[in-house]
């Protein structure tokens, strides 16, 4: 084990975990290069279950041989940054959840080719910047079924810290990618489109036609505007949630688990 004990902010090698923005990570333009950050043992066990690599641990000391231990020993000779409970907050500025963060490398992601190819449930998550939100979908789409995400340029990017965390790991588990261009596209590749949206000719979650369709993408829109126009107007179905009491909408991630639930119940999945 290459346990490093560090007494200062500055340690070489601890940077990664609170001295670089997200930006910073992601490395844009190398994206095989760039690191994402895994948080809670139980997050990190699933991205390492999953095959993605790991470059460094940050732990509280307790958990070298407590919590972690089982990962400290699946890690190999990577460092393994441990110190005081209070330097590690004021590091990460936060207190570390299960005291336990890991840098992890990210992979080359598919193409949107890839990621339809088998599939015949997907979301296509359009403008939404909320990281739990993202974190919820992942979530509600690995438990639901659903084979794949496409997200637009202007979403929130997957391996953000808090998405991942709220995802509990589900971000490792299907596949992803982003989708540039038009939406429609996607009738390319064999799918219909269904916008989440309330419009005149909006019609039910439960009507029939989007239960019998063998390819079906559902585009979930951003938290405050919703779809844009034209995303509606270009998909072959516009779609609502029917709801008692007035109310016209639902949070984004909650709308999502009620749509992926409906569609694949419908499709004798479940």
């Amino acid at each position: 084990m290459n346990i490093i004990e560090i007494s200062s902010l500055t340690h070489e090698g601890v940077e990664v975990f609170g001295g670089l923005t997200e930006a910073q990570l992601r490395m844009e333009l190398e994206p095989e290069k760039g690191l994402f950050i895994a948080e809670s043992p139980k997050v990190i066990r699933v991205a390492l279950d999953a095959g993605w690599e790991p470059t460094a641990l940050l732990c509280e000391r307790k958990h070298i041989e407590g919590d972690a231990s089982d990962i400290v020993a699946r890690v190999g000779d990577i460092p393994i940054f441990t110190g005081e409970r209070e330097l590690l907050a004021e590091l990460t500025g936060y207190k570390l959840t299960r005291g336990v963060l890991c840098a992890m490398r990210r992979k080359v992601l598919p193409t949107v080719e890839d990621v339809t190819r088998n599939a015949r449930r997907i979301v296509v998550i359009d403008a939404v910047t909320d990281t739990t939100n993202i974190g919820a979908i992942f979530r509600s789409a690995v438990a639901l079924g659903i084979d794949g995400v496409l997200l637009t340029r202007d979403s929130c990017d997957p391996l953000n810290r808090r998405a991942v965390r709220v995802s509990m790991g589900s971000v490792f588990l299907v596949p992803w990618t982003w989708i540039d261009g038009s939406i429609s596209s996607l009738h390319d590749y064999g799918f219909r489109t269904a916008a989440m949206a309330l419009s005149d000719d909006s019609i039910a979650l439960d009507d029939s036609r989007l239960a019998h369709e063998p390819r079906l993408a559902i585009i979930m829109g951003t938290e405050g505007d919703g779809l844009p126009q034209h995303v509606i107007t270009e998909a072959n179905y516009t779609v609502k949630i029917p709801m008692a009491h007035g109310v016209d909408s639902l949070n984004v991630a909650a709308a999502a688990a009620v749509a992926f639930w409906e569609l694949r119940r419908k499709s004798n999945e479940f």
